[in-house]
């Protein structure tokens, strides 16, 4: 980096614990509203009786509904995202992002309390997991970009965050359903409170280490982008001490600087130039112009990273069509007491821990090669896992047959379908950035984050036509 070479150490592995904090407090809304199925079912489909007989109750497909109206805003967002970032500050946009989570949460705490008539509850239970993800959608989006400016390990910390949050809910949700006695409606109730409270107090640590992060100096160092940096740079710009391109910055040779009416252009880099009086200034975004002009274009990416596009959009697909849709509706075949604990634990927390496994062995190894063609065959092989998944015990059912009625077969198609999801996932997401020249490593980023958030919607719509056919 020009102009510091006393690059500060993080003492303590403190940025990296926060980073890692911050990457599960992305992923702890969508996470917890999902682990919870069990209780938002309960309050939705409980058995009335009438003169002695079972009054069928109204089906609301929650388990759908959820899954859609929580990717459908991380698509909108992770777009709004890209223009609110030039509008809104990253401190209103991160803190602010939390605090509306946290206001939801408490709502949601809050509501385990106030007994409410069935669509109502349904409606207000909606609205809210679609506004907290719309939040979670910005939030994840800017904390990408922030990560992204510090050394390429803290990403990997971050997502090994977000790779824990959906383990973190799920042993929430273990000890729930353990402390809950059932012996009255008061002690049923102590539970799902304690389980919606922990994702507050989650929140709050979230955001309490997100304003900590400014005072380290190596977290400064580096995400301090109009301070120390650019100031370092300018001045070596001026000084001439280091020739960019032999010596011609912006069309200029022998780094001298373009003045206010020189080499004029119509993009919003060079006005921005044109209407800066600042010298110093003006040499570094003289630079920052130059860099963006040979940025290639967003299509010309796309025909690069068109393929691990696909994948990523692919993988999400299959992913989340069947869960948890469909897995959440599994029924072991041994009730009684275990029956409680079934779903957290064969179908969350397995396919959590699963699914962390599969991120965490992409560290070791990696593949296939980006290049390989085989790549996206295992990528679409894994449409194997729908129907694998759709003939398990999952009830009711109308269409299809049970061929997998025991746990163990259930548990095992779980562990591979997860594992899997993770391992392509984190593959297609690592393989993009290298398949480009490293000035548009961002520029093929967004474009997987996007395509990532395009899988998920696609999943969350086929989970509709899929869970009707079972």
């Amino acid at each position: 980096m020009m102009g510091r070479t006393d690059t500060p150490q993080d003492r303590g592995c403190l940025v990296g614990i926060i980073f890692f904090i911050l990457g599960l407090g992305t992923l702890l809304p969508w996470n917890f509203f999902m682990t919870a199925l069990p209780y938002f079912q309960g309050r939705l489909n409980t058995t009335e009786w009438s003169n002695g007989t079972v009054v069928v109750h109204k089906e609301y497909y929650f388990n759908n509904w959820m899954t859609l109206l929580s990717q459908l805003p991380l698509l909108l967002f992770t777009l709004l995202n890209s223009f609110l970032y030039q509008r809104i500050s990253e401190m209103v946009r991160i803190a602010g992002s939390l605090v509306f989570i946290l206001l939801l949460f408490l709502l949601t705490a809050v509501l385990v309390k106030v007994p409410m008539e069935k669509d109502r509850f349904f409606s207000v239970t909606m609205a809210t997991i679609w506004f907290i993800n719309s939040f979670g959608a910005v939030l994840q989006g800017s904390l990408f970009g922030l990560v992204g400016l510090l050394p390429q390990k803290y990403s990997a910390i971050f997502m090994s965050g977000q790779g824990l949050a959906g383990t973190f809910a799920a042993v929430a949700m273990l000890l729930a359903i353990a402390s809950d006695t059932g012996s009255s409606d008061t002690d049923s109730e102590a539970p799902a409170l304690g389980y919606f409270i922990t994702p507050c107090v989650g929140t709050l640590v979230t955001l309490f280490s997100y304003l900590f992060l400014p005072r380290l100096e190596f977290a400064e160092f580096y995400l301090d982008r109009s301070g120390k940096y650019e100031a370092g740079t300018t001045d070596e710009l001026l000084k001439g001490n280091k020739p960019v391109e032999n010596g011609k910055l912006n069309g200029h040779s022998n780094g001298s600087v373009p003045n206010s009416t020189a080499d004029k252009g119509d993009g919003p880099c060079e006005m921005e130039l044109e209407s800066c009086p600042d010298k110093s200034k003006q040499a570094f975004l003289s630079l920052e112009c130059e860099v963006q002009k040979d940025k290639a274009s967003v299509i010309e990416v796309l025909k690069k990273i068109w393929v691990m596009a696909f994948c990523v959009t692919f993988v999400f697909t299959v992913t989340l069509s069947v869960f948890p849709a469909v897995t959440a509706d599994v029924k072991t075949a041994f009730p009684e007491k275990w029956e409680r604990y079934f779903i957290s634990v064969c179908c969350f927390l397995i396919f959590n821990i699963n699914d962390w496994i599969g991120r965490t062995i992409t560290t070791l190894f990696q593949w296939p090669s980006k290049e390989s063609r085989l790549f996206p065959i295992l990528v679409v092989s894994r449409v194997v896992f729908m129907p694998l998944l759709m003939l398990c015990n999952v009830q009711p059912r109308s269409f299809l047959p049970v061929y997998f009625p025991h746990d163990a077969a259930f548990t095992t198609i779980m562990a591979l379908f997860s594992v899997s999801s993770g391992y392509f996932v984190c593959l297609s997401m690592s393989y993009a950035p290298q398949m480009v020249e490293p000035k548009d490593a961002e520029t093929a980023g967004a474009l997987m984050t996007f395509f990532l958030a395009l899988g998920l919607s696609i999943g969350a719509a086929l989970s509709f036509p899929l869970r009707a056919i079972v």
